[in-house]
């Protein structure tokens, strides 16, 4: 595709984070957006006549009229549309998690690379200021510890904790940890869903390293903390605040060991813009995304072997008792 050519995209699901999606097209330089589209009809006129676009409610109303599509609907839906616009010969980007189940998520990856199309996975949060900022000092890490917190939301509460929020760290651990991934235990609660509402998972990888991940959705605060150990330095990354204070070893005598401490503020980037930009950079230089299918499909396969976990584990409630 010509680099130089605009790119015809369009946003199926304009809900919370769909509207952000078709705002930001509608500012690049070089996508022109189609059309919204979304089931309920008044949403997508609204966002339509504001971006002066077309408004659909039937996704295949776009065959054959858009080069690249954002898939931002409900996760049960994301293999549906995505199948579509793939076998259409449409480079998709699609929210995480990448699919329901692992299953469909390897159709959809086979799908793409029979039509040799991109795939990418909204993972936002690599595209983090403060993580793309470190990731050069990042290496070897022994030990990683994340905690994920939010307070009470009805949206997204469709999947569990581990889908809905924990799956962000999954999928940085993986881009961090370049072993594969041999052991896992995890414990969680449902709270206020009858899915896990707060959970833990531990990770144990063939080269040593270990991540233990937290994530709530019942939290009293809102929390993006990322923590890595390698050896002679620790990395505490503020996702929420973009920061990162990095304890670095000086010395190799015990004697006369000396740490330094440093603290780094980045710019609040728009993350989202940054990430579908490169989508579609991605497309129009027809080079590989930063966030593949593959990856998508390795986090939520990892989120499914946890929500096993959890499953096998869940404690039996007193009012379920005969």
């Amino acid at each position: 595709m010509k680099a130089n050519r605009l790119i015809r995209t369009a946003v199926i699901g304009v809900g919370y984070l769909g509207t952000f999606h078709a705002e930001k097209y509608a500012r690049m330089p070089s996508v022109e957006l189609i059309a919204v589209v979304d089931s309920i009809p008044a949403r997508a006129s609204e966002l339509a006549q504001r971006l002066g676009v077309r408004a659909l409610t039937d996704y295949r109303q776009l065959a054959n009229q858009v080069d690249a599509v954002s898939v931002v609907v409900p996760t049960q839906a994301h293999f549906e549309v995505a199948d579509f616009f793939l076998r259409q010969g449409v480079h998709v980007m699609v929210d995480k998690p990448i699919t329901s189940t692992v299953e469909e998520a390897e159709q959809l990856n086979r799908t793409a690379a029979r039509q040799g199309c991109l795939l990418q996975v909204g993972h936002l949060e690599r595209f983090n200021a403060a993580l793309v900022a470190t990731r050069q000092w990042l290496h070897q890490p022994l030990f990683i510890e994340s905690h994920r917190l939010a307070p009470f939301k009805p949206r997204g509460t469709d999947v569990n904790v581990v889908l809905d929020l924990m799956i962000h760290d999954i999928d940085l651990v993986f881009s961090l940890v370049d072993a594969p991934l041999e052991q896992v235990s995890a414990v969680g609660v449902p709270v206020l869903t009858e899915g896990e509402d707060i959970a833990n998972a531990r990770l144990e990888f063939a080269n040593g390293c270990v991540a233990n991940l937290t994530a709530s959705r019942v939290s009293n605060k809102s929390e993006r903390k990322l923590r890595i150990f390698q050896p002679n330095a620790y990395f505490s990354l503020d996702l929420m605040e973009k920061s990162v204070t990095v304890h670095r070893k000086l010395q190799e005598d015990r004697q006369d060991m000396r740490i330094v401490v440093e603290t780094q503020r980045f710019p609040d980037t728009d993350a989202l813009y940054q990430e579908l930009l490169a989508f579609i950079e991605a497309v129009q230089q027809d080079k590989p995304p930063l966030v593949p299918g593959e990856d998508g499909q390795r986090a939520l396969a990892t989120a499914m072997r946890i929500s096993a976990d959890l499953q096998r584990r869940r404690p039996v409630r007193e009012d379920t008792l005969p």
